[in-house]
């Protein structure tokens, strides 16, 4: 059986967790500081859970510089339930700043007529963009489109999503681009504008990546309504710098950079959860209220405690992320985003030095650093197993790509230690020049 420092894993999620962040929780789940309980037992209402989830959300504020704008919030769900949490949340806000805008024009006291407007506006202008370079953010807009679907009552030929762009449209059907920005087609901020712009900043089936904040998203002066930028960031989260107050929402899954499965963070802008109408106007326009599991208003007036929240995962979580500010001080996550670009430098220029071996799936200009996609020589339909068996006999483990794709998929998330991407490049080199051989 082999030890655990034996063992490289570059498996997409859940993912490598560090060796004393595992150990340390294997105490904490039998007996955490000695109080004779495990952190799956104690009250999620307890003074040592209420601190737990305190520390964590401090630890992360000061990884990220969240400004005081913002809020953290501890969900379930995962990064798929924030597709459906996105829907509910910001178009109730849309619905709130439009019947604020009606009631300006006329007056208090109009209340039908504010609702009338409204439920016209809702039915001929609502929109939700959605910047569409993988699978995942294709899978939000589906669930935005469905979702959105009992506005369509009478107006049937109108779309309620719309797709910005999707790369598929420009690379022969496939994810593996990221079109230019002058190419893309954002609902226009003057009008009623729309609920938000929705993008997933990297895809981990696609091994797609935007390099940094699409500056078509940038504030203008010119914008007649504010564009609310909301961003999936589950499988980058905590790799690189990030200008938090350029976003309405960010939210990830814990279980690629973070932690353990279980929660999902949610950093959302306080104003979008005080700015919301009561839910029997959404339902009189025709809108679902948001369910209460999934409504930022009530979680975060709880304190991520409305239900039972996994304190074991948050605290798991909260070691991960001290032990990044233990690592980088004062540099914080842009200590991280370092060793990360020599990772993933690494491992494409081994690619890209035997092309004729292997194949990166995504353009130069969307590489992942995160999700590294690549085929092996593609006209042999033995070789990827090939290297499958090679790598794992080497116990270079969870390299095989995504169901839905195929081919090979390198992890480089943050828990992956250099040495294992030097003796995963040791091995490529080697793989390469026994195929060029045989």
């Amino acid at each position: 059986m082999p030890s655990r420092d034996e063992i490289s894993y570059f498996g997409a999620g859940p993912a490598p967790l560090p060796t004393p962040v595992l150990e340390r929780g294997a105490r904490a789940f039998v007996n955490y500081e000695d109080t004779g309980l495990s952190l799956a037992e104690i009250s999620h209402r307890s003074p040592t859970a209420n601190k737990i989830l305190a520390d964590t959300k401090d630890a992360l504020t000061s990884l990220l510089d969240i400004p005081e704008s913002h809020v953290v919030l501890f969900m379930h769900g995962g990064g798929s339930g924030e597709f459906s949490a996105v829907v509910f949340n910001m178009v109730a806000h849309w619905v709130e700043q439009r019947r604020l805008a009606a009631t300006k024009e006329f007056g208090e006291g109009k209340e039908e007529e504010v609702l009338q407007r409204v439920r016209k506006e809702a039915r001929e202008n609502l929109k939700c963009d959605y910047i569409v370079t993988g699978s995942w953010s294709l899978k939000a807009s589906q669930e935005a489109a469905n979702l959105l679907q009992p506005l369509k009552e009478g107006v049937r030929s109108r779309s309620f999503v719309n797709i910005v762009t999707d790369a598929r449209d420009s690379n022969g059907g496939k994810f593996g681009t990221l079109p230019p920005e002058e190419t893309w087609k954002l609902t226009p901020t003057k009008g009623c504008g729309s609920a938000f712009a929705y993008y997933v900043d990297n895809e981990t089936v696609d091994g797609v990546e935007f390099p940094n904040f699409p500056s078509s998203l940038s504030v203008r002066a010119s914008d007649e309504n504010e564009r609310l930028i909301v961003a999936d960031m589950s499988s980058n989260f905590l790799t690189r710098k990030v200008d938090v107050s350029r976003y309405a929402v960010i939210f990830g899954g814990a279980q690629k950079n973070i932690g353990i499965t279980d929660i999902t963070i949610v950093i959302v802008r306080k104003d979008i959860l005080t700015e919301v109408p009561r839910p029997d106007f959404l339902h009189a326009v025709g809108i679902w209220s948001p369910p209460v599991i999934l409504n930022w208003s009530v979680i975060a007036k709880n304190n991520s405690l409305f239900n039972t929240m996994p304190i074991f995962s948050i605290w798991i979580a909260g070691e991960v992320m001290r032990g990044l500010m233990a690592v980088h001080d004062d540099a914080k996550v842009a200590g991280q985003e370092i060793v990360t670009n020599e990772k993933t430098s690494l491992l494409y220029e081994l690619l890209d030095k035997h092309p004729d071996i292997y194949q990166v799936v995504p353009h130069k200009n969307a590489r992942s650093r995160m999700n590294i996609c690549f085929r092996v020589k593609i006209d042999d339909a033995g070789a990827e197993k090939r290297f499958l068996d090679a790598a794992e006999k080497r116990m270079l483990l969870g390299l095989k790509g995504h169901r839905s794709v195929g081919g090979i998929r390198i992890s480089n998330y943050n828990a992956v230690p250099m040495a294992n991407v030097e003796k995963l490049a040791k091995f490529l080199e080697e793989f390469a020049m026994e195929e060029k051989s045989s």
